[in-house]
């Protein structure tokens, strides 16, 4: 793969240049970016996946839910369906993606929408006869058709973007300079006990700008396993368990597992995986080889959503986003900008 990557490199040199000259149309509006009078949150990265959105995405509506009508607004990807959709009682993760449908069945007060048009969505929101108060755009950096009015940018404490390079060579979408767009940019994914001294060494490395801060959060897992029964995961000591993934990056969560000293056996599917009957029929078979007598089928809360119809014996495990220092001088950027907007400029 590596091999394979640096031969790529042309096409990264051409691939930088087009999203480079993409960036600078819209930056001198030649290229139409619109704004909309609802205050209007953008959530993404530079990289390809697994930098934590959706947590992010949880953390700003749990923020925000009790004082404003909240609507989460997705591409939906890898559904199987198109155009502007919203989650209701008769969506499942398979028409409305796995990550919004998530979000769906935890807050059922928000409103859960997907469109890959995102000018398309925010004006079928703003239609609505109870229009939402404050829209999250979910993974939509890239998306510059719309003009975000706070733009939170995240990126991974060991692969900053400014260390990785450009599609396919890399993992970035754009060039390390879009960054500059962020009114905040998250480092996530840090370890808990994350010094001071390296936090600033990471401010030093990335360099904001005076319009950026910078925060740093970390994965805080929950103890207690949701799905087919009541369990801690300090009952699973004398447990054999089959973990089953389909996400981008499963080494926080195996490695989390492992200081739990936890005994499993993985079985990895790549990100927002649609899982065959063949393939459920190989994870029954893995489980039913598990040689002890207490044993369960453990996955993530964003797999559990495709295949909790499809399996017995299945817990998942969630996740969310803790910073680690000044998560109210967060929380208040974001609340000020939506007190403050009655639209975006």
């Amino acid at each position: 793969m590596k091999f394979l990557r640096k031969i790529a490199f042309p096409f990264s040199i051409l691939y930088g240049f087009i999203t480079n000259l993409r960036n600078y149309l819209y930056d001198v509006a030649i290229l139409k970016s619109t704004h909309f009078k609802t205050p209007t949150i953008v959530v993404g990265n530079l990289s390809v996946g697994g930098t934590g959105k959706t947590p992010q995405i949880e953390y700003l509506i749990d923020l925000l839910k009790n004082n404003y009508k909240v609507a989460v607004l997705s591409r939906g990807y890898k559904r199987k369906s198109k155009g502007f959709l919203m989650a209701d009682s008769t969506i499942s993760a398979e028409i409305i993606g796995d990550e919004p449908y998530q979000i769906h069945l935890k807050f059922p007060e928000a409103i859960v929408c997907v469109d890959a048009n995102r000018t398309n969505g925010i004006t079928k929101l703003e239609e609505m006869e109870n229009p939402p108060e404050v829209i999250l755009l979910d993974d939509a950096f890239q998306h510059r058709k719309v003009r975000g009015g706070l733009n939170v940018l995240l990126t991974t404490y060991d692969n900053l973007y400014l260390n990785d390079t450009m599609l396919p060579t890399g993992d970035l979408r754009e060039n390390a300079s879009g960054a500059n767009r962020a009114q905040a940019i998250i480092v996530t994914k840090c370890p808990a006990n994350l010094s001071a001294a390296a936090q600033a060494e990471t401010i030093k490395k990335l360099q904001p700008k005076t319009h950026q801060q910078v925060f740093f959060t970390t994965i805080t897992y929950d103890t207690q396993l949701k799905g087919d029964s009541k369990l801690d995961l300090s009952d699973l000591s004398d447990f054999q368990i089959l973990l089953v993934t389909g996400i981008a990056n499963p080494k926080p969560l195996t490695d989390y597992l492992k200081s739990r000293k936890l005994h499993f056996k993985h079985l990895e599917y790549p990100d927002h995986h649609h899982f065959s009957l063949n393939e459920i029929g190989e994870i029954n078979s893995a489980f039913e080889s598990l040689s002890a007598t207490n044993k369960i089928i453990l996955t993530t809360e964003k797999d559990y959503v495709r295949i909790f119809a499809k399996l017995k014996n299945l817990h998942y495990i969630s996740i969310k986003t803790t910073f680690i220092t000044r998560k109210n001088e967060f929380d208040n950027l974001i609340k000020n900008y939506v007190e403050q907007s009655s639209g975006n400029s």
